[in-house]
């Protein structure tokens, strides 16, 4: 995959940039969290358009996300982050929820290792994701900026 240029804006929980890779977003990180990739700075049409749906969001306007998504993941990663776009905004489910509805009940760790991969940040809510009983686990960003992001939904 082609590194194309990086659109930096700030937002709430930090600076974020949006990469895109001629299809859809491809990368929405935090870089503070060592995750900038080597790529120049820049706009296009599709980081743009993600910048504003991110934009809305944090003002609290926008529930669904409707710019192009381009991840790159294994066939599990793909399709756990597939389920995680069906979580609604304001809910959460567990990492078991999410194995069972991928197919694969006994396999919450890899969900969690697969959340930790995800590529697309707020676009792909793996903030949605708790341990049992409602207990806020494991987020490759901090616990700070999920319980954030569940208490702007409204999930927490």
């Amino acid at each position: 995959m082609e590194l194309g240029p990086v659109l930096y804006r700030e937002y709430p929980i930090g600076t974020l940039g949006l990469m895109d890779d001629g299809r859809g977003l491809s990368r929405v990180f935090l870089p503070r969290e060592g995750t900038c990739p080597d790529a120049p700075e820049g706009e296009t049409p599709l980081t743009l358009q993600g910048a504003e749906e991110l934009d809305e969001y944090f003002a609290g306007t926008r529930k669904v996300f409707t710019a192009p998504l381009s991840p790159h993941g294994t066939e599990f990663q793909l399709a756990v982050w597939e389920a995680l776009r069906v979580i609604p905004y304001g809910e959460t489910r567990t990492y078991g929820e999410i194995a069972a509805a991928v197919g694969r009940p006994k396999a919450a760790r890899a969900v969690g290792m697969a959340n930790h991969d995800n590529p697309l940040l707020i676009f792909t809510p793996c903030h949605r994701v708790v341990g049992k009983n409602g207990v806020l686990t494991g987020f490759a960003c901090g616990l700070e900026v999920k319980r954030r992001l569940l208490e702007l939904e409204g999930g927490i």
